[in-house]
């Protein structure tokens, strides 16, 4: 049975409907995290997982039990905000308490041993007396959690936790969600716009656009076969060319808006397409031996690696190498690519880009 289930949940507020009847459900124990971009309503979702929101149309169920009307605080779930919502004038101890305090689980005794597991967990056990304004952001972060998970909640429900914080310190906590959530097991529905935290940590990704189920999937699986061009663009950012498919004797050749073709595999289907291809499966050589040839529009040094934005058939294209800056702005350069690599796509009915 899933822990999680939503049935053709439908959101509507006034005239603008954000939810489009989506259903999904999720197994107990797995992680999983809505994926997508600002206003693609993942959050909104969330929200009425946990009874924040009321759902227009649909139904909600956890561990088999139909939520639809019930508040938060019957629904055995524990969220986790953005803004982490800690209360100033309470001790660490107090903070990971509160939920135990209001929903009435346990006696005294009981409450301060859960506080402490809880702490521990978290490696924060140390700093059950400090005040929240003696706390780093990190270290906020990790009291949120403990607070989260100190009622052992049937669901956990995380809305883009992380994004508060540095680079170094999101990288850390990605790990640390890993094992916690390893060591607990608790059924966790996790938010986030950035695919590197969706890849990192999921058993399975719910791409979301425009308040639709875009693709779902494991991550190798969600990254490496992405189903339309949104989710290619999406998920690693790949380079998406408009070309028609035509065939020349037993070979199957896409054409660009440039003129420029590509040889695809023999059983590639003619007509209006669109070829995806990730940054990272191009080599920049020299105009001669070489698949396409670009323009070398921008070249950003990013220490270990460079990334080049050139100009193909009319648009951007990105490559991500791993050497230094040597093709110069404004210089000719060959794309090397194996054709195996190149995703063909339904043709783009609109704008596709990670600011859908």
């Amino acid at each position: 049975m899933a822990d999680v289930r939503l049935h053709q949940i439908k959101k509507s507020f006034g005239s603008v409907e954000v939810l489009h009847g989506i259903s999904l459900d999720i197994a107990s124990g797995e992680f999983i995290s809505l994926l997508g971009a600002s206003g693609c309503g993942k959050t909104t979702l969330l929200r009425i997982v946990a009874g924040l929101e009321g759902a227009t149309e649909g139904r909600v169920e956890l561990g088999g039990q139909d939520v639809t009307g019930l508040p938060p605080e019957k629904r055995d779930i524990a969220m986790m905000f953005q803004s982490y919502a800690l209360l100033p004038h309470l001790s660490v101890a107090e903070n990971v308490r509160f939920p135990l305090r209001m929903r009435r689980i346990g006696t005294k005794a009981e409450q301060r041993e859960r506080v402490a597991d809880a702490l521990e967990t978290v490696q924060l056990g140390h700093l059950a007396e400090r005040k929240i304004s003696q706390l780093s952001g990190g270290q906020q972060q990790r009291i949120a959690l403990a607070r989260a998970i100190v009622s052992k909640p049937k669901v956990l429900l995380l809305d883009e936790p992380l994004s508060n914080l540095d680079a170094r310190l999101r990288e850390d906590m990605q790990v640390e969600l890993i094992e916690i959530h390893r060591r607990l097991g608790l059924t966790t529905i996790f938010v986030t716009h950035d695919q590197e935290e969706a890849l990192s940590l999921s058993d399975r990704i719910v791409l979301l656009n425009k308040g639709k189920v875009e693709q779902e999937g494991a991550p190798d699986e969600i990254y490496s076969s992405p189903a339309t061009p949104f989710a290619s663009s999406f998920l690693g950012a790949s380079n998406l060319l408009p070309a028609t498919v035509r065939r020349v004797g037993g070979t199957a050749i896409a054409e660009l808006e440039d003129g420029q073709t590509v040889a695809l595999p023999a059983d590639t289907a003619e007509g209006a397409c669109t070829l995806a291809l990730r940054q990272e499966d191009i080599t920049l050589s020299g105009e001669g031996d070489a698949n396409l040839t670009a323009e070398v529009a921008t070249r950003v040094y990013l220490g270990a690696r460079s990334r080049y934005i050139l100009r193909l058939a009319g648009q951007d294209l990105r490559v991500l190498t791993g050497t230094t800056p040597t093709h110069e702005v404004g210089s000719k350069v060959g794309l090397v690519f194996d054709a195996d690599r190149i995703r063909i796509l339904p043709p783009e009915t609109e704008k596709t880009s990670k600011d859908t």
